[in-house]
């Protein structure tokens, strides 16, 4: 019987044909951990304000590891060494850094799991990977770890200018509709280059820099921080904390095994590090539990968990402000009013009025830099070489407060 095909050409809305280059990209590909994220949207709640945007952490993962390919035959045309393995185990870092994703990611990070980020988890997973293939992911972990002596591979996974911000700013642009997010990647990645084996970007690249910084600060007041997002999200976190607040008051709520196991308790990473129960359950949820025991709370005899979940379902938005500056005492006092004549007690008041502060910043200078080398070889930080008018804007960082609340309640 002849031996699989397992080198693929998929067809990709973004960038066209991309190819599955080794066995082994392929075998993880199709390894259970990996196709979950098939059944977790990139964007979470972003559909409520862009409907088009649908797609999935697995189509972010593949497209960065298509720019990671990318990186390295540019790198290599250029005359630095790198081997096939190093090839293969960049891009099996890529593939791999966001499979530490949870259902509606950054919600479930501060929801129901105790401040775990997602690339802790995303590498315990790929340690449990690495037993399963024979300790063949052990470069791509030292890599993604920065543990490997070449630091531009893991600046390429994981940086200011990393494979993950080229292809999310692309793919979120694409899906969305927001033409901001288009950032010329192909040109970017041509521009690449190595100094002692660090990052740097050829200095006729800078206006492709500049461009990739100003989309980035554009997305995210478009998309990732849009209030309508904002206001999404604060309600699916409501729901789930009122759900905890109920299983922890011994009330009966409707959740899979799977998906009870992290909302009865915050799970801390040494759990996921100590006991296996944690990891397995955790790579059988997905969006669906989450929306499954939304639909199902709708007739919760509980009137804050039901109403919060239906307002969700037939997207009877809380209302939401927001401001440069903390929003006054008194109007926040006005707007509690309100909610205690439509009938909100105060015991429930915080699940229908919430405070909160948004960040972003295009270009942090004291993190890991985006470095530019002159035609004289000099490398300087982009925020030095850019003549940008507004490059002060891209390196600061913007704070946003907001306050949403329901209008018309009753629970």
């Amino acid at each position: 019987m002849a031996a699989p095909n397992k080198k693929k050409i998929l067809n990709d809305p973004v960038y066209g044909f991309i190819t599955i280059p080794t066995e082994l990209l392929f075998d993880l590909v199709e390894h259970p951990y990996f196709q979950r994220l098939r059944r977790i949207k990139q964007l979470g709640l972003s559909e409520y304000v862009y409907p088009g945007a649908l797609h999935t952490r697995f189509h972010h993962a593949l497209g960065a590891m298509h720019l990671m390919g990318q990186a390295m035959q540019t790198l290599q045309s250029k005359g630095h060494r790198i081997s096939d393995a190093e090839c293969e185990a960049a891009q099996i870092g890529i593939l791999l850094h966001d499979i530490g994703h949870g259902p509606f990611s950054h919600v479930l990070e501060c929801c129901l799991l105790d401040d775990v980020k997602h690339e802790a988890i995303s590498l315990q997973l790929m340690h449990d990977l690495n037993r399963q293939f024979d300790g063949r992911l052990s470069l791509a972990i030292q890599m993604f770890e920065g543990t490997y002596q070449r630091p531009f591979f893991h600046q390429l996974m994981s940086s200011q200018l990393d494979m993950d911000r080229m292809d999310y700013l692309n793919r979120d642009g694409y899906y969305t509709g927001v033409a901001e997010g288009a950032i010329g990647a192909d040109r970017i990645i041509k521009m690449l280059d190595l100094v002692d084996d660090q990052l740097v970007v050829e200095a006729k690249g800078i206006l492709s820099i500049e461009n990739f910084l100003n989309a980035r600060r554009l997305m995210y007041w478009q998309v990732y921080l849009h209030k309508t997002s904002i206001c999404c999200e604060s309600m699916l976190i409501q729901v789930l904390r009122r759900a905890r607040f109920l299983l922890g008051q011994n009330t009966d709520v409707y959740a899979p095994d799977t998906f009870r196991l992290f909302l009865e308790r915050s799970v801390l990473l040494a759990d996921f590090q100590t006991d296996p129960i944690y990891l397995a359950a955790f790579t059988r949820l997905d969006d669906y539990d989450v929306w499954s025991c939304v639909k199902q709370w709708t007739s919760h005899p509980d009137t804050v968990l039901s109403t919060l979940c239906q307002m969700l379902l037939d997207r009877r938005l809380f209302k939401i402000m927001l401001s440069t500056e903390p929003f006054a005492q008194p109007l926040v006092d006005e707007l509690a009013d309100q909610l205690r004549r439509a009938g909100v007690t105060d015991e429930n008041l915080s699940y229908f009025l919430i405070e909160g502060q948004a960040t972003n910043a295009a270009y942090l200078p004291t993190g890991d830099r985006i470095n530019i080398k002159l035609k004289s070889g000099r490398v300087i930080d982009i925020a030095d070489a850019s003549d940008l008018s507004n490059i002060q804007v891209l390196t600061n960082i913007v704070r946003r407060y907001y306050v949403c609340w329901a209008r018309g309640v009753a629970p």
